[in-house]
């Protein structure tokens, strides 16, 4: 019964919350908020922005490392583990395989700000 009354708690409050959401910002529009140049872009002049490939590349590497810190995360449960050999196995080998990409972008200079 406590299942059961907190799954129907946990409906009705995701449906008043939508509503909510739903209805809520349709009740004070105005212009600029309703604009699709909602950034800030002025729609009179080129809308396309010229985007600079090394910003890319940066971003890619930060993703990259964003994903290795949540790869290596579990590491101290791991440790823990019956297969203790294979898990350290694992994970050295993807700090290696990271850490040889990052010395191949250092020594390219792909890490370079300015040209």
């Amino acid at each position: 019964m406590n299942i059961i009354m907190s799954i129907m708690i946990n409906y009705l409050l995701t449906i008043i919350l939508i509503t909510i959401a739903f209805w809520l910002p349709q009740l004070n529009i105005y212009t600029e908020k309703a604009s699709p140049y909602e950034c800030g872009f002025d729609p009179t002049e080129i809308t396309r922005l010229p985007f600079s490939m090394k910003f890319f590349l940066i971003a890619i590497t930060f993703l990259l490392f964003d994903l290795e810190i949540a790869l290596l995360l579990p590491l101290p449960w791991a440790f823990q583990s019956i297969k203790l050999n294979m898990t350290l196995w694992i994970s050295m080998a993807l700090i290696l395989i990271l850490s040889l990409g990052l010395t191949y972008e250092w020594l390219q200079k792909g890490l370079e700000w300015t040209e």
